[in-house]
Order: C-alpha cells, then sequence, then structure tokens
C-alpha cells in the first residue's frame, strides 16, 4: 500500500477545492481526511451541513485516483465506475460524478458540447 505523500495531498485538496468554487456553488468548502492510500471527500454545504461524498484510493499517481462513492443507505463506501466507464479516473471527475448524485445535477455527467 503506498503511503500518499504530503504534497500530493495538498494538490488534491487543492484541486477538489478549485473544482467545487467552479462548478458547484452549493458547496461552501470541501474538506478531505487521509488515511493510508486512501482519501475521503465531505463537502460542506452553504446551510452548513456536511455530506459525505466519495473516497479516493491512491494509485501512485497524483492525477489519477480509484473512486468509491459513497452509499448513505448503507453507510459505507463501494469502490464505484466513473461515467467515463472507468474506476478510476482525475480528482475533478470524481467529486463531478458524486456531487452529481448528492447535489442533484446530472449535468454533471455530460460532456460539453464540442461545436
Amino acid at each position: 500500500m503506498a503511503t500518499i505523500p504530503d504534497s500530493t495531498k495538498g494538490s488534491l485538496t487543492w484541486k477538489l477545492t478549485d473544482r467545487a468554487r467552479a462548478r458547484w456553488p452549493q458547496i461552501q468548502h470541501v474538506t478531505t481526511r487521509f488515511r493510508g492510500n486512501l482519501a475521503y471527500v465531505d463537502a460542506v454545504l452553504a446551510d452548513g451541513d456536511t455530506i459525505k461524498l466519495c473516497r479516493l484510493r491512491y494509485t501512485g499517481y497524483a492525477s489519477r485516483w480509484g473512486f468509491a462513492i459513497w452509499r448513505a443507505s448503507h453507510d459505507d463506501y463501494q469502490d464505484s465506475w466513473l461515467p467515463n466507464g472507468t474506476p478510476s479516473g482525475t480528482p475533478e471527475e470524481a467529486l463531478d460524478t458524486a456531487c452529481g448524485l448528492y447535489l442533484g445535477d446530472p449535468t454533471a455527467w455530460t460532456p460539453p458540447p464540442t461545436n
């Protein structure tokens, strides 16, 4: 199990915070907790409520993380697929996937028009 370097922890937190500011106005700030090779991502909403979003698994690269969605119905995390059809991707893709589900905006999963 590879431990997440401190520099990668910092860049992950920055990437998630930057994406939340750009795409998710409902989120006041993103919190990230680290344990071993895992990063747990929560969102603090404007009303002060905190919601669990997802768990990211460090793959050895700061730009590619395994993805597990928070399952409120089971009070756990389940390894999952991102909308791009893979079980890993960028932190931004993971955040968009989880927020699309928990903040009710499935447009997070549709690619922007190319024209």
